[in-house]
């Protein structure tokens, strides 16, 4: 069988980002204040050169965490690796502004990394509403990573909302377990006026099926003074609701685990500040009080983030291993299948600064897009999807879509011509 060994390291796209303050959002999303947003077609400008379908595969970049909990002989030690894992899966959001290109009915991703003994695949299974599933194994076996995301876009006159829809689900192999959760809402703030900036907030509950484990995290948010931003915080207790420790950190830095008890007295004994918030009826500032995770004495380090390239910023807000997710390495392209992400022009084009020639090749796919539809709708034909079929999910009944099994046979003939 054949893998692509991707393992490219990057700090630099081709060209940096496009400036966005020379195109008004307003005129689109003024009568749109309520409703979702995955009907309306926004400029190319406020894209980044990325498919959602790549931005699923970034939940991988902290793979070792999973690896880690892999080797744990404890229940509650392998829940606190999970969720690490949960909460890295948002960290390169942060500052990501960009919105990702979305996915063509059809349209697949492969990320295949040797190095780190993994390989994912990602479809788009439907496209109103707009569904990207997902499965990621471990080359030794030792887990499968799977899930059905569908987020809902909501624009509230100065913020865009995304609501999280559908599950995400971890299974290490080795100890019979399977954990589920949710991720949390994310709001990016100042649309129209002022700094972009975003929050993520809202309760996620991971549940080890097989122990009856649950890890509670609270992704706060900011608060009028924004003493919170970016703070999570929450527990782990065992099938009897004993807790066993306390999580918290930042989703934007680190987390860490420490006893309760050492926990509360730590609360009860620390001096409470807040910074004043500048009013300002035009934006929502992002708060002046950043302050980074004070450690508690005793705490145990579960993750911390890796430091961005140096020219981020003029890159998308990019990791290293963002960066990398669009590269075609040599002989990769007769490997892939022809409805990967990384084979698509506009993406491609405003990866190189053709801002110009990817508005036209966006615009092009999405007209042949609508015209297949029209044709399937003519000859009431059906559209099928590849390689994951709709269900249930087997560990909590609610509806996903699971993989069939036999992409990597790389048997592609008869896949669609969607670009």
């Amino acid at each position: 069988m054949c893998y692509l060994y991707f393992c490219i390291v990057l700090t630099a796209l081709p060209a940096p980002m496009f400036p966005r303050n020379s195109v008004s959002i307003w005129g689109i999303l003024k009568k749109c204040i309520g409703l979702e947003l995955s009907k309306i077609t926004m400029p190319i400008a406020f894209n980044e050169p990325l498919s959602f379908l790549q931005r699923i595969s970034e939940y991988m970049e902290h793979t070792y965490l999973l690896n880690k909990a892999c080797t744990l002989p404890d229940s509650i030690q392998r829940m606190q690796a999970v969720a690490a894992f949960a909460v890295s899966a948002v960290a390169s959001q942060w500052d990501r502004t960009g919105k990702p290109f979305n996915p063509l009915l059809g349209e697949t991703y492969e990320l295949t990394r040797e190095d780190q003994g993994y390989r994912l695949v990602s479809e788009q299974v439907s496209h109103h509403p707009p569904v990207s599933a997902f499965h990621a194994e471990s080359l030794a076996g030792d887990f499968v990573f799977h899930g059905s995301i569908y987020p809902k876009l909501k624009f509230w006159g100065k913020s865009v909302e995304a609501e999280p829809k559908g599950t995400i689900t971890m299974e290490l192999l080795k100890f019979n377990e399977a954990y589920t959760w949710s991720n949390p809402f994310c709001c990016v703030h100042n649309i129209i006026l002022g700094s972009l900036w975003i929050e993520q907030y809202g309760t996620v509950e991971i549940i080890n099926h097989s122990t009856g484990d649950k890890c509670v995290l609270n992704f706060k948010p900011c608060g009028m003074f924004g003493k919170e931003l970016h703070r999570v915080e929450g527990y782990i207790q065992d099938k009897s609701k004993r807790k066993h420790c306390v999580i918290y950190g930042k989703w934007t830095e680190c987390m860490w685990s420490v006893d309760p008890q050492t926990f509360e007295n730590h609360r009860k004994n620390e001096k409470k500040g807040e910074s004043r918030k500048k009013e300002n009826d035009d934006s929502d500032d992002m708060p002046e009080s950043q302050d980074t995770v004070s450690v508690i004495p005793g705490s145990t380090l579960l993750w911390r983030i890796a430091s961005r390239p140096t020219h981020s910023t003029t890159m998308y807000n990019f990791t290293s291993f963002a960066m990398s997710l669009n590269e075609m390495e040599p002989g990769m392209e007769a490997t892939l299948p022809p409805t990967d992400g990384r084979l698509r022009p506009d993406i491609r084009a405003m990866e190189n600064g053709l801002m110009d020639e990817a508005s036209r090749e966006k615009e092009r796919l999405e007209q042949k897009q609508r015209e297949s539809r029209k044709e399937r709708a003519k000859s009431q034909e059906e559209w099928s999807t590849r390689w994951f079929q709709q269900g249930n999910n087997p560990f909590t009944g609610s509806p996903d879509w699971l993989y069939t099994g036999g992409y990597f046979n790389r048997n592609y003939a008869t896949l669609p011509n969607i670009y």
